[in-house]
């Protein structure tokens, strides 16, 4: 019995051991599960937890975090899991917690907080019971108690420093990505239910910890990854780290970023989202986009856009007045159904209709640029209308158009014609020149015009009077211009005139040797520039009359053909010139020449240089079949265009482009920077005799009689 009794003894001890053998190779298990795969990569790495370890004894740790990461640092792996089964009791019975001001939980979608709402009793009862049990096992209670506060006032948010993504002001990333959150519930719901308990342990204690120790905690768990874990670390944190800088920055800067984009990069910024819309839509960034292409080309696109005639804004007088009847009307109407208003309604009544008089409707900058950007588009394109105006029955000599509905016309039948570019009408025809009609020139109140009879008169074209004639020149009038009161004339007998109507006085120009086909004046420097048959161009001053310089000469790569335009201009962009430049020895001495053939002095080259305001460069065409373009203050040709294969007869230019008319029947357009030929228009059964320019629009006329306007405003 003694024995059998022994036996049972033995036996039950036996199974005893056995059970705790397995309990301790299941935790030998559980532990070699939490370290580092790879044991090459934990060898790899202890030098860097040591740092990490030497960097948790800084000054902004306290004494107390110090001493627990000193203990354990040989076993930081142990340290995020519970020692025994009473710790992990206990942490299972930890309540939720909400996060400190400076982070959010993982897990909440709760606003942030700076203080806890957690049980002060309940974590002293934990930290009591895991110290009494093994007091060098774990940091996990000691760690999370000394940073917990048990004060739960709270703070007011001006003591608040709040990152990107948790200031409550910004509103961008405030809503919890629905998406990702489902994601991670449904991976966790697959996992067992011991699994689920450590993965939200993990997270309370990140949730918990405050920044300087988050980011230690994110190094170390960063060194014990391996690349398929940094992987999905760098996906992740790709989509996190992207900034909303227009939501987030005030307008003025944002307004100050977006005036820094081009045309495309704006509309496609309006397409991301309601405020990258408003904000750039905004009529501030688009008129500083017009300001910095219109009349001018932009130096980082390289795009400019025509200036264009400035439209109507204002409502029809008629809907003003329709307008401000029906308000009166109204303000009648109720007046009547009860007690007359008293002074005061009456003085406001008249008081908003005056505002309603002086209301005016304007177009936002946006539409301006874009209505621009479509005819500069057209214009690199090539897409156009022609439009045709037909009623002269001989050759048309010259054209005139002022960019807004008033097309003038002159040919050999000896009349002027007015046409109605809109509609295509002719309104009016001009006669009184007993020979064709070879030049003209118009403003918003006169037309002036010369007959190869060799006259000069000057229209009222609104009603087709002719206010007076000038007589003097002895053979016809090849070109005319005038500015205020004064009046230039070129003749074909080698004489320029010009006339003063305010004193009835007339100076004579002599100099040139032939025909004077184009006269220029400059207002803002007083200066005339002059082109003739003699394949030169003079440059006179209209303050004494006398011929400051001429250009041309074999000697400075000038024309060997007649002259048949000159148009002096300012540019402040850099143009392109040729590679190829003549000697400066040459130079000078073909210079030299040409003043000693000319009769200047230095008198006269000092008056020059002294003169405010002159033009920087001139175009010149030749019946050569060249456009060429000068220096003016040095008296050479800088750059010269080939294209045409017959004499070029008129051109005409702006602050992008050349338009050039020619024997061979055929329209070029230049590129006036660069000097390219962007655009040939053929198709004409006749020869070009002049060409006019407006900012969406070409005229030219024919010598068969014929007009045409190109339009690219279409």
């Amino acid at each position: 019995m003694i024995w059998f009794v022994s036996l049972i003894s033995f036996l039950l001890s036996l199974h005893l051991l056995c059970l705790l053998m397995a309990i301790y190779l299941n935790k030998l298990s559980t532990m070699q599960s939490l370290r580092v795969p790879c044991s090459a990569s934990a060898t790899k790495d202890s030098n860097t937890l040591e740092k990490l370890t030497q960097r948790s004894g800084s000054a902004s740790i306290t004494d107390k975090d110090k001493t627990s990461v000193e203990s354990d640092k040989n076993s930081i792996h142990e340290a995020i899991r519970p020692s025994d089964k009473e710790d992990q009791g206990l942490l299972k019975k930890r309540p939720a917690k909400k996060i400190s001001g400076e982070h959010e939980s993982f897990v909440s979608s709760s606003s942030p907080s700076k203080s806890f709402t957690f049980n002060s009793s309940a974590a002293t009862t934990d930290s009591s019971a895991l110290s009494h049990s093994n007091p060098q096992s774990s940091i996990i209670t000691p760690f999370l108690n000394s940073h917990i506060l048990n004060d739960t006032t709270d703070i007011p948010d001006e003591e608040h420093h709040y990152c990107y993504r948790h200031n409550p002001n910004i509103c961008c990333n405030k809503a919890a990505d629905e998406i990702k959150m489902t994601q991670i519930q449904k991976k966790l719901e697959k996992l067992p239910r011991a699994d689920k308990e450590a993965i939200s342990h993990v997270w309370s204690i990140f949730s918990a910890a405050p920044n300087q120790q988050r980011s230690l905690i994110l190094q170390g768990l960063l060194t014990m990854c391996c690349f398929p874990q940094l992987s999905l670390i760098s996906q992740e944190v790709f989509k996190l780290i992207r900034i909303d800088f227009i939501e987030t920055l005030p307008n003025e800067l944002a307004l100050k970023v977006l005036c820094y984009l081009d045309c495309q990069s704006l509309c496609s910024a309006a397409q991301v989202s309601v405020k990258w819309k408003q904000m750039a839509d905004d009529d501030r960034v688009w008129r500083h986009m017009c300001e910095q292409h219109i009349d001018r080309k932009c130096p980082q696109c390289g795009w400019g856009l025509p200036l264009m005639a400035v439209k109507k804004l204002r409502e029809s007088p008629s809907l003003r007045k329709r307008k401000l009847e029906e308000a009166e009307q109204n303000d009648v109407l109720n007046s009547l159904k009860h007690l007359p208003p008293p002074l005061e309604k009456c003085r406001a009544i008249t008081e908003k209709c005056c505002q309603v008089k002086r209301q005016r409707r304007t177009r936002p900058w946006k539409a301006v640029y874009s209505e621009r950007y479509k005819v500069e588009r057209n214009w690199r394109k090539g897409i156009y209308v022609i439009r045709k105006f037909e009623g002269h029955s001989d050759g048309v000599l010259c054209c005139q158009y002022d960019n807004n509905n008033l097309l003038m016309t002159g040919s050999y039948d000896k009349t002027v014609k007015i046409w109605n570019v809109e509609t295509g009408k002719l309104l009016r025809t001009l006669t009184g020149h007993t020979r064709g009609v070879r030049t003209l020139a118009f403003d918003d109140q006169k037309l002036i015009t010369g007959g190869i009879d060799g006259t000069i008169k000057v229209w009222n074209y609104r009603t087709g009077q002719c206010i007076s004639t000038y007589t003097g020149h002895n053979e016809g009038v090849i070109s005319v211009d005038f500015y205020d009161k004064v009046i230039i004339s070129g003749s074909a007998d080698s004489t320029v005139k010009v006339w003063h109507v305010d004193t009835r006085t007339c100076y004579t120009l002599r100099g040139h040797t032939d025909w004077v086909t184009s006269v220029k004046m400059h207002p803002k420097s007083k200066t005339l520039f002059t082109a003739s048959d003699d394949a030169t161009v003079r440059l006179w001053d209209l303050r004494t009359n006398k011929c400051l310089k001429v250009y041309g000469g074999v000697e400075n790569s000038g024309h060997i053909g007649q002259i048949q335009c000159v148009i002096p201009f300012t540019v402040k962009d850099k143009l392109i010139t040729d590679v190829q430049e003549p000697p400066e020895v040459d130079g000078e001495n073909a210079q030299a020449g040409t003043e000693a053939e000319s009769g200047t002095t230095d008198q006269t080259k000092d008056d020059l240089l002294n003169i405010p305001n002159l033009p920087t460069h001139m175009l010149t065409a030749s019946l050569d079949n060249t456009i060429k373009l000068w220096d003016v203050h040095t008296g050479k040709c800088i750059r010269t265009q080939f294209g045409h294969i017959e004499g070029v007869w008129s051109i005409a230019a702006d602050t992008f482009r050349i338009v050039s008319g020619a024997h061979d029947r055929s329209i070029k357009v230049w590129d006036l920077q660069t000097g390219q030929c962007m655009h040939t228009f053929g198709g004409h059964v006749s020869p070009i005799s002049c060409v006019a320019l407006g900012d969406s629009r070409i005229v030219c006329g024919l010598e068969n009689g014929e007009v045409k306007m190109y339009c690219f405003d279409c």
